[in-house]
């Protein structure tokens, strides 16, 4: 009999996890309707047609992204007030004219027909998860007709990312902006006991994602934000922040790639980040000497990190890594 060993299962895990949140779902759907063989494109409410008279309104970006999935990202008029609605999911595809996402464990579905993009959730009693992301009693469900170029750039929220993760009744909303040249981070806590004050912070590149897990298992959560820089290394980051008895957060110390040799030789970015369990998964393809940027040869690297207790904060160490042979 085979044994195989914690770090094995751990990166077996880690394709498993990945290879689901990239992996498109398919269902026989037979679709009635004339379908849009292209989706991506920008979708407004109607009210947008009126915005010169100082009407409110809503968009709705779909981008392209990897397996055939799609991002979403919706934004509103933000330059009179505060922005009504903002989110973003990715989007996986169910056939050519429906995707969906999960959101805190509900599903939402993303219809397509007639250049409209339709937003509701897949159960009626969950349609309150879309009053979440909007203000003053709003909601990102209905419909919304697509739009030639782009849309009106003097009105628009900038915000880049935005995400709202909860775990054992604390929960954060994480988002980014634009300030000129630079992208600021801001996370926002809620449901802590004494101190809810949001901290913001400028960062190189920008968010791709962010996970929440209780990591020490201690009966607070933690919520790691994960970061990529800009140009061809993409080189990636984690940002992490650990709840203090439910009462207030501290950052957490992640350690760069490059304070260990052995670790970093061969590196050269396009990490990739994900919780498996109670461990922090880092996995990224390993490059020899005549490598180019866009044609790694050596494999793929894991390294899993566990939090622990620090002199000044929390902190994370590693507790093993693993070299896979992507070619076999």
């Amino acid at each position: 009999m085979i044994k195989l060993t914690t770090t094995a299962l751990l990166g077996m895990a880690f394709l498993a996890i990945i290879s689901c949140k990239n992996e498109a779902k398919k269902t026989d759907t037979q679709e009635t309707v004339t379908t849009i063989t292209d989706v991506t494109g920008n979708y407004v409410s109607s009210e947008y047609e009126k915005r010169n008279e100082g009407y409110d309104w809503v968009s709705v970006a779909v981008r392209p992204a990897a397996d055939n999935n799609i991002k979403i990202a919706v934004r509103s008029r933000a330059d009179k007030k505060k922005p009504t609605c903002t989110f973003d999911a990715l989007a996986e595809k169910t056939n050519d004219s429906t995707y969906k996402a999960v959101i805190n464990g509900k599903t939402v579905v993303f219809s397509f027909k007639n250049k409209q993009i339709s937003i509701a959730t897949a159960n009626k009693e969950d349609n309150s998860l879309l009053n979440f992301y909007c203000s003053g009693g709003g909601s990102l469900a209905g419909s919304y007709h697509k739009i030639e170029g782009n849309i009106d750039e003097t009105q628009i929220d900038k915000t880049i990312f935005r995400k709202n993760v909860t775990l054992q009744g604390i929960g954060f909303n994480i988002s980014t902006q634009k300030n000129g040249m630079e992208t600021e981070l801001t996370v926002t806590p809620y449901g802590l006991e004494i101190d809810n004050s949001a901290v913001t912070q400028t960062i190189d590149g920008n968010v791709v994602d962010a996970e929440i897990e209780d990591l020490n298992s201690d009966g607070s959560p933690e919520v790691l934000i994960y970061t990529q820089s800009d140009g061809s290394g993409s080189y990636g980051n984690v940002i992490g922040f650990s709840v203090n008895n439910k009462k207030s957060m501290s950052q957490i110390y992640f350690p760069p790639i490059t304070e260990n040799k052995k670790l970093s030789e061969g590196y050269m970015g396009h990490d990739e980040f994900t919780i498996i369990e109670t461990t922090l998964a880092q996995r990224f393809p390993i490059y020899t000497k005549e490598d180019t940027n866009a044609n790694p040869t050596g494999g793929t690297r894991q390294i899993n990190y566990k939090l622990v207790d620090g002199e000044a904060s929390r902190k994370f160490v590693v507790k093993n890594s693993t070299n896979f042979n992507t070619n076999n």
